[in-house]
C-alpha cells in the first residue's frame, strides 16, 4: 500500500514537471490565498502578543483583586446598599493566613483631601493612599526615607509619605522634608519617606491604613490586592480567597478579579477576528481548489490513452484514484509552499511600513500553527477537489480510452 502511495506520488511529480507553467498558472489562486492567510495569520498573532504585552506591562497578570459590592441591582439601576461589609486590617491579616500559595498581599484606599503644612498652615489639596505595611506603589526604587512597618501600624503611628509633586508645591526636596510635620483629618503626621508616583500630576500623600477609622473605610471602601509568586497558582489562590470570604462574611458581599479575564477577553476577541479573516481570504483558496481541480479535468482528457494502456496492462481503480490524488495533492502543496514563501516575504515588507506609520514597536509571528493550518489546507485542497478528476479517470473503459486517441 504504501509503495502503490509513493509510486503514485513520484509519477506525479513527473506529470507535473512536464507541463510546469500551466500548472503554476493554475495554482495562482492557491498561492495568492495561503500567502493572504500566512499574513493575516502572522500578523494577528503579532497584536495578540503586543496585546498580552501590554496588558502584562500595566496590570499584573498575577495580581487578584478583592473589593466590596457597595451596590446592587435594582430594576437594571446601580443603589448602593443600606449596609454591606468591608475589608478592614484585622480582616486582611486573616486573609494573609487563609492563603497556602506564594503569595504578597497589599490593602488600600484611595481619596481626596486637604491637608495643611508649615509655619503657615498652607493648604493643599492631596490624593491620598491608605495602604499596610507592604506598599504597592513601586516605591522602593525611588524612595527617600522609609516605609512603613508592621509595627507602625498596629500601634497606629501618625507617620505619613509625600510624592515628588507635594515635595515641589511646598518648595523643599526629598531631604528636607523628612520628619516635617503635616496636619491631616486633625492629626499631625510625621513625614517619614519620599517617593516618586507613576502619576506625578498632583500631589500624594500614604498614610497607614489603621488611622483611618471605619466610618472612613466605609465612605470607600479599601481594596485587598494579593501579589502571587507563580502565574499557575493565580486560580488556586483565588479559590482560597473566596472560600475565606464565604466563611467569614455574607453572601456576594465581595468580588474577586483576576487579569486572566482581561487576557481570555484579548484571545476571544483575536480568535474571532483570525476565524473571520480566515474565512473571507479562504475564498481565495477554494478558487484556486478549482484551479487545481481544473488542471485535473484538463489532465485526463489529455492522458485518456494513457490511462486505457495502465487499465489494459492491470492498473485497477484504486492505482488511477492514487495517481490523480497524488497528484492533485503534490499541486496543492506546491501551491501552499509558494504562498507560504510569499507570505512571509510579504509580511516582512510590510512591517517596517506598520511601524512607520503607527509608532507601535509590532512584530509578526509565525508559529507552528500557521505552519499546520498550511499544511491542513493543501491536504484538504488536494483531497476535495482531486476527488472528482480521480474517479473520473478510473471510471474510463480501458478499450474506450484506448480507441479514442
Amino acid at each position: 500500500m504504501i509503495k502503490k502511495i509513493g509510486e503514485s506520488f513520484i509519477l506525479a511529480f513527473q506529470n507535473i514537471r512536464a507541463r510546469f507553467f500551466h500548472t503554476l498558472l493554475s495554482v495562482l489562486g492557491i498561492v495568492i490565498g495561503v500567502a493572504a492567510l500566512v499574513a493575516i495569520l502572522s500578523l494577528i498573532d503579532g497584536m495578540e502578543q503586543f496585546a498580552k504585552d501590554q496588558i502584562a506591562t500595566t496590570t499584573s497578570l498575577n495580581g487578584v483583586v478583592v473589593h466590596s459590592r457597595p451596590s446592587h441591582m435594582v430594576n437594571d439601576v446601580s443603589v448602593r446598599k443600606d449596609t454591606f461589609s468591608i475589608i478592614q486590617y484585622d480582616d486582611f491579616l486573616e486573609a494573609r493566613k487563609a492563603v497556602t500559595k506564594p503569595a504578597t498581599f497589599y490593602i488600600f484606599q484611595q481619596s481626596t483631601n486637604q491637608v495643611k503644612f508649615g509655619d503657615s498652615l498652607k493648604t493643599i489639596g492631596v490624593n491620598v493612599s491608605a495602604t499596610g505595611a507592604a506598599i504597592s506603589l513601586q516605591l522602593k526604587n525611588s524612595l527617600t526615607g522609609r516605609l512603613f512597618t508592621e509595627d507602625d501600624l498596629a500601634n497606629k503611628s501618625q507617620i505619613a509619605l509625600v510624592n515628588r509633586r507635594f515635595i515641589k508645591t511646598v518648595g523643599l526636596d526629598s531631604i528636607t522634608i523628612l520628619n516635617r510635620e503635616i496636619f491631616w483629618e486633625g492629626r499631625n503626621l510625621r513625614i517619614v519617606g519620599a517617593y516618586r508616583g507613576m502619576d506625578e500630576r498632583a500631589p500624594g500623600l500614604v498614610v497607614p491604613i489603621t488611622l483611618y477609622s471605619h466610618r472612613q473605610l466605609y465612605e470607600r471602601p479599601p481594596e485587598v490586592i494579593i501579589d502571587v509568586v507563580s502565574t499557575l497558582d493565580v486560580h488556586a489562590v483565588k479559590e482560597e480567597i473566596e472560600t475565606w470570604l464565604g466563611k467569614r462574611f455574607q453572601k456576594d458581599e465581595f468580588s474577586v478579579f483576576t487579569n486572566e479575564l482581561r487576557l481570555k477577553q484579548a484571545e476571544q476577541g483575536f480568535l474571532l477576528f483570525r476565524v473571520i479573516m480566515g474565512m473571507i481570504v479562504g475564498i481565495s483558496v477554494l478558487v484556486g481548489g478549482i484551479g487545481v481541480m481544473n488542471v485535473l479535468l484538463i489532465s485526463v482528457t489529455q492522458r485518456t490513452t494513457e490511462i486505457g494502456v495502465r487499465k489494459a496492462v492491470g492498473a485497477n481503480r484504486k492505482d488511477i484514484i492514487f495517481l490523480f490524488l497524488a497528484e492533485s495533492i503534490t499541486v496543492s502543496a506546491f501551491g501552499s509552499l509558494l504562498g507560504l514563501i510569499f507570505g512571509v516575504v510579504g509580511t516582512m515588507v510590510a512591517i517596517p511600513i506598520i511601524k512607520a506609520i503607527t509608532k507601535v514597536p509590532f512584530q509578526a509571528i509565525y508559529t507552528l500553527n500557521t505552519l499546520l493550518v498550511i499544511s491542513v489546507i493543501a491536504l484538504i485542497i488536494g483531497i476535495l477537489f482531486g476527488t472528482y478528476p480521480a474517479l473520473r479517470a478510473s471510471r474510463l473503459d480501458p478499450v474506450e480510452a484506448i480507441r479514442r486517441e
